[in-house]
């Protein structure tokens, strides 16, 4: 099971977190003939405190996987995996063997077949192209236009420049494409052949 491979938790964190839960859903068996309340007694033994107090505490684990990456939310699905963990533990621990093992195939199927589909769907995608030009090099127009002929969109722009007439031009750029496509744009290529421009860089941002 690799499903959180290279994710803010691993596969060691995803299998402590089922086994936790397992073993705490034992214990509960393990006390269910103190359930319920003696007749000469005040105090009623709750077993489902503890399932539960399992569940509240993964949740704030769960949430310490979510990380903020520049202006992408990662760590949501592994967040996911590590509570249904839980909750397969506390199925296979109480004896609903049956119920467990459906849950985790059913999760299997929708972390491996789904993410299959995922990758081959059209996703928003960021990056961050840099060029530098001297004073023959071409204007913000001429660049805008070039990055928009490909469907790419300019949601910031930064200019800079200095005394010996070189300019710096930054923006933020989105697109829609799928995950497999990896290429550099057309319009990097260009931009590096074009006369007066002194230097391109190009960082596509990933998730």
């Amino acid at each position: 099971m690799t499903v959180c491979s290279g994710r803010a938790a691993g596969i060691r964190t995803a299998m402590l977190v089922c086994l936790a839960a397992c073993v705490a859903m034992l214990q509960v068996n393990l006390l269910l003939s103190l359930a319920g309340r003696p007749s000469d007694s005040f105090i009623m033994n709750d077993l489902m405190r503890l399932p539960l107090g399992i569940l509240s505490g993964m949740g704030f684990i769960g949430a310490g996987a979510i990380v903020r990456r520049d202006n992408f939310v990662v760590g949501v699905t592994t967040a996911a995996t590590m509570w249904f963990l839980t909750v397969l533990g506390l199925c296979f621990g109480g004896g609903q063997i049956a119920l467990g093992a459906t849950g985790a195939v059913l999760a299997i199927v929708i972390l491996t077949g789904i993410k299959y589909l995922e990758d081959r769907m059209k996703q928003d995608h960021q990056g961050r192209l840099l060029v530098v030009t001297d004073a023959s090099g071409p204007e913000e127009e001429q660049i805008l236009s070039l990055v928009r002929a490909e469907g790419f969109r300019a949601s910031a722009f930064g200019y800079s420049a200095g005394e010996t007439e070189w300019q710096e031009w930054t923006c933020e750029l989105r697109w829609h494409a799928t995950l497999q496509d990896v290429t550099i744009p057309a319009f990097v290529r260009l931009l590096r052949t074009t006369r007066g421009v002194t230097r391109i860089s190009w960082t596509p941002q990933t998730r």
